[in-house]
């Protein structure tokens, strides 16, 4: 497969289209048709299901448009890398961040960096800690800010010091918005929302000891604000990190007792970094 096909491919994925894709691409409708069928040939699957206005993607063509994104992606930032090299500190860093305070002082350090090469740029992917990994892991990512509970034994890290205090975001008018923590106890009848993430779960499942098994879980999540919306709705509460974020008509009561997560920022080990994520890194571990 040639990059330049699999950018054929993803256009046509874009528009749903042959005609519109071809005039995005400056190609000709009969050019662009015989580099999609000849890329299913080589590849021996069906990729679209064809129709007279339209093109829909088969499931052999859903995974390779997340397969040729994340190729493309990787083949864009590479090019990047290399034409940064030939001027100082200019460039893009790539950062996987999850939701927690720990990003308050990425930004800061962020800011400062760029006030002394403001030839760089930032590009941030917000996730949670699992999916954040997998991109750092295809080289996606030149760091990544991970919450814990993580696995970081094939990274190279640092610890922050800040630390996420847990608790619950209910509606305004919940019976437990007037309180100024809740316990385990009083958690146990109202349908909560929690993270996706297993480890996470098993953080919380500890917290909670053997009222866990008889919670009420209505949702899972993995960021924040659908989350938020969801309390907003009258879904259930929100098991969640304090982010200090606005809500009028939203209330965080922390946990009690209380329970703290802390934040790693990762990078691979075996990862050369670039003159411009070194400089970075060697600025984060100053301000720390």
């Amino acid at each position: 497969m040639e990059l330049r096909v699999l950018r054929y491919f993803l256009a046509v994925a874009r528009e749903e289209n042959i005609t519109r894709a071809a005039a995005a691409l400056h190609l000709t409708q009969p050019t662009l048709s015989r580099q999609l069928m000849q890329l299913e040939e080589e590849l021996g699957v069906r990729l679209f299901f064809r129709s007279r206005y339209r093109i829909r993607l088969t499931d052999e063509g859903m995974l390779l448009r997340r397969r040729a994104q994340e190729l493309v992606d990787l083949a864009d930032k590479t090019a990047r890398e290399l034409a940064a090299g030939e001027a100082e500190l200019m460039g893009e860093i790539a950062i996987g961040a999850g939701e927690t305070r720990g990003m308050s002082f990425l930004s800061g350090v962020i800011c400062a960096f760029r006030r002394r090469y403001p030839g760089v740029t930032f590009r941030i992917f917000s996730a949670n800690a699992d999916d954040v990994k997998e991109r750092q892991d295809m080289g996606l990512l030149d760091m990544g800010l991970l919450t814990e509970p993580v696995d970081v034994g094939k990274y190279a890290f640092c610890r922050l010091r800040q630390r996420d205090r847990w608790g619950v975001l209910v509606r305004a008018d919940s019976p437990l918005a007037a309180r100024q923590a809740v316990t385990p106890q009083d958690l146990e009848a109202v349908p909560l929302l929690v993270s996706g993430r297993e480890s996470i779960q098993r953080e919380l499942s500890g917290w909670f000891g053997s009222r866990w098994e008889r919670l009420q879980i209505a949702a899972t999540f993995n960021l924040i604000l659908n989350a938020a919306n969801m309390v907003r709705c009258g879904v259930g509460a929100a098991l969640c990190f304090d982010l200090d974020l606005a809500f009028d008509d939203l209330r965080f009561l922390p946990l009690s007792p209380a329970m703290e997560t802390g934040a790693v920022l990762v990078w691979k080990k075996d990862q050369t970094l670039t003159p411009v994520a070194e400089a970075f890194h060697q600025q984060i571990k100053d301000a720390q």
